[in-house]
């Protein structure tokens, strides 16, 4: 349906036609700017015989305009509170039967669907061009931080925990546990997403499963209207004794040669500083000799 401003004169009469009207879905950011399409590629028409209406399609008694262009000139005399010095028509690109709007910083509220209305100024105000846009908003998740346990080797069969964080992200993600041995997923045991004042969400989930040797976890953050998943993954492999056996002699060996090195540092060190020594008394006596053979 569509609505006009009741500050028409009630005098003109209005001829409408079968119009199709062409729906477009875009997604913008929060705080960012967003274009909403509306072009007519009919014959060029001069601007003066032209009105172009902006509204709310899914209320427009609830702001019957959020924008308007009346005989080539803004017109704000009716324009919605909320929208005050937030809109702006291409002004470039108006004689080419472009009447696309661009709302500025937009937020939650504005997460809702536009209709533009173009009506040519005849005999009748004829309905020339109709569009709608659907402004979904988003905003991409922080990198997930997932946090598992310290491991040792008599862990195996033991209930461990797995945490993931993740924030400033809107709207309301999916979070997804996966077993990355088989891919398969895991049931939550916690799952909490919290409001913040600036309209983002935070999200937290704990996983509780028993240990195995070899554990993959995956925790994936999904935002389904920016078609982003982020995921963290954490990773326990066994090794063998063998390796680990070795591990260990190569690490102690490694700590026995640096010891030695060490001893055999400060030994070189005493020694230079006792031939310095040795010499400097040398040196000394020499004075003393020369000093004595004088008198």
């Amino acid at each position: 349906m569509t609505f006009f401003p009741h500050h028409l004169p009630l005098f003109l009469s209005f001829r409408l036609v079968a119009v199709a009207l062409e729906e477009e879905i875009i997604v913008s950011k929060l705080g960012d700017n967003a274009t909403l399409s509306c072009i007519y590629q009919g014959r060029k028409l001069p601007l003066k015989n032209l009105r172009v209406y902006w509204q709310i399609a899914d209320d427009p008694e609830e702001c019957s305009v959020v924008h308007a262009l009346i005989s080539g000139q803004d017109n704000e005399s009716e324009q919605c509170i909320q929208f005050k010095n937030r809109t702006q028509l291409f002004w470039d690109r108006l004689e080419s039967g472009n009447f696309s709007l661009l709302l500025l910083n937009v937020s939650q509220s504005d997460e809702r669907t536009y209709k533009c209305v173009v009506l040519q100024k005849t005999e009748y105000n004829k309905v020339i061009h109709q569009a709608e846009v659907v402004l979904s908003l988003a905003a991409s998740y922080s990198q997930p931080i997932l946090s598992g346990p310290i491991r040792n080797s008599d862990s195996t069969g033991e209930e461990v925990t797995f945490s993931c964080r993740s924030g400033n992200g809107y709207p309301e993600p999916n979070v997804y546990w996966i077993n990355k041995t088989d891919n398969s997923r895991l049931p939550p045991s916690e799952l909490e997403i919290t409001p913040h004042a600036d309209g983002t969400y935070s999200v937290f989930s704990t996983l509780k499963v028993k240990a195995t040797s070899n554990m993959q976890i995956e925790c994936s953050i999904e935002n389904k209207i920016l078609q982003e998943n982020l995921s963290a993954n954490y990773t326990h492999l066994k090794q063998s004794d063998g390796s680990g056996t070795e591990s260990h002699k190569n690490l102690e060996k490694n700590g026995r040669g640096a010891q030695a090195a060490g001893i055999v540092s400060i030994v070189i060190l005493m020694g230079l500083l006792a031939v310095l020594t040795c010499w400097l008394w040398r040196r000394r006596s020499a004075k003393l000799v020369s000093y004595t053979g004088n008198e």
